[in-house]
């Protein structure tokens, strides 16, 4: 269910309703209701596709117990891995691997090349697959038990609000909340989840929707705008993914929060990150975690020579590229990510202390540098990317910049200004200037409207899907 729809707007209340209406004492009850509505809301999508969500589901269910049981737990957990990953790779990297391969055998006079695949990726397939994954992994390596209720594990790999994008659940923080009693109605909880909700949906009807105007009509056609164009398309592309992805994630946890669930943090002001590697500490948090687990650590951290160290960091990262998208440009974008962290851990970026000038300053680059690698991810093939990029330093080109009609200039640079001071509030005065927080009932009421008004008026309300959905 696309939270910037109208059937979200109608079929959430009653999903509500009729998940309170059911008794708190029967918990079973209420995860089976939970799981039918997850797969219903699934199945609007391509019925079909539910058939890999349960299958995917099955066999980490099956292979969890069979790890605990088993005398040799390594070969169990291998075939259980591969198992799992094979409805990813081949519905996501067929065309990929076969384009590749077909490309690097054509260079040798050679030609080789299999029927390609025509049909669309399972929705969320990458975020229930890493989640499926990290609870089979923490298993394995003893730090969860493998849970023997199909139900509820059934639903922790479908769970509605996070199976479209994410965040990535472990295991341990929303298996427990599944199994325990949970009470009739939580009023705090509901109403710090609704508030979640409504600036959620700020941040994507109103910025992310209104700044993908501007950069979807530079980028399609870039060759025809010039590099100041193409530097500021860059710029509110930044702004749209982070708004559009951090808005779907604070949907997220808003409706598990008035479901009663607590789930992961997903974002934490990444744009004010010192370093790309506290960028990672503050981007799509969830994806960082299970990288670390699952990727990093298993294959030695930080435990280990440096070279060694270095070396995980990179595969690490070439791991995220590769789960973002099968393109060379994601992988791209993965490395440049990993290479920046590794030249800082050589210079010791980490260690660094720096007033608030040297702060500010360390803010910006790293922000240049992101925004740098995100022209990777957003373009098409490398080549689209390496002509962006040499057109915005390119000093033969005009020094004009594309500026839409004044309408939409306004509500852009308007809607981005106020996502960034609520940022930076939060981010350096946590505790002044509350608006939705404010102990006076007239300010956080007018600042509820305020927000509802500008949704209601300048929201694109096209049911996009979140950007982070097709991955």
């Amino acid at each position: 269910m696309i939270f910037n729809s109208f059937n979200f707007i109608v079929l959430f209340p009653l999903i509500f309703l009729l998940y309170y209406v059911i008794p708190a004492k029967h918990t079973s009850g209420r995860n089976l209701y939970l799981l039918v509505v997850s797969y219903l809301l699934y199945l609007q999508w391509k019925p079909v596709y539910a058939l890999i969500l349960s299958g995917v589901t099955a066999v980490t269910y099956a292979t969890a117990i069979a790890v605990e049981k088993a005398k040799h737990p390594k070969r169990v957990m291998t075939a259980g891995v591969l198992l799992t990953l094979l409805p990813l790779t081949f519905f996501k990297y067929f065309n990929f691997i076969n384009d590749s391969i077909s490309d690097a055998l054509a260079m040798a006079g050679l030609r080789f090349h299999l029927p390609g695949l025509n049909w669309a990726i399972p929705i969320g397939i990458s975020f229930f697959t890493f989640q499926a994954l990290g609870y089979l992994c923490d298993v394995y390596y003893k730090r969860q038990k493998a849970e023997r209720d199909f139900l509820v594990y059934a639903l922790f790999v479908s769970f509605f609000p996070s199976i479209l994008s994410g965040p990535i659940n472990k295991a341990s923080l929303v298996i427990p909340q599944l199994k325990r009693l949970r009470p009739y109605f939580d009023y705090s909880k509901a109403v710090y989840g609704l508030k979640m909700l409504l600036w959620g949906m700020f941040m994507k009807v109103v910025v992310a929707d209104r700044v993908a105007l501007y950069v979807d009509t530079v980028f399609s056609r870039y060759e025809n705008y010039t590099g100041l164009s193409c530097f500021a398309a860059s710029l509110l592309y930044s702004v749209q993914i982070y708004a559009d992805f951090a808005g779907y994630s604070l949907m997220a946890i808003g409706v598990g929060k008035v479901l009663g669930f607590e789930l992961t943090e997903n974002f934490r002001r990444p744009y004010f990150a010192v370093s790309v590697t506290d960028f990672w500490h503050r981007w799509h948090i969830s994806l960082s975690t299970w990288l670390k687990d699952y990727v990093y650590i298993p294959l030695g951290g930080s435990r280990c020579s440096k070279l060694r160290n270095y070396w995980n960091i990179f595969v690490t990262f070439l791991v995220s590229g590769i789960w973002h998208g099968a393109n060379w440009t994601f992988i791209v974008w993965g490395c440049i990510h990993g290479v920046c962290q590794i030249v800082e851990k050589m210079l010791g970026q980490q260690r660094c202390n720096y007033r608030w000038f040297g702060k500010s300053i360390k803010i910006i680059m790293t922000f240049l540098i992101v925004n740098f690698a995100w022209v990777f991810f957003r373009m098409p093939t490398m080549a689209d990317a390496w002509k962006v990029i040499t057109r915005m330093f390119n000093p033969a080109l005009p020094m004009t910049v594309y500026i839409p009609e004044t309408a939409n200039l306004f509500i852009i640079l308007t809607a981005t200004l106020v996502l960034f001071m609520k940022d930076l509030r939060d981010e350096f005065l946590p505790d002044r200037f509350l608006l939705f927080e404010n102990r006076n009932s007239v300010v956080r009421w007018c600042s509820y409207t305020l927000v509802m008004i500008l949704i209601m008026l300048e929201g694109v309300f096209s049911a996009d899907q979140f950007i982070y959905a097709n991955f």
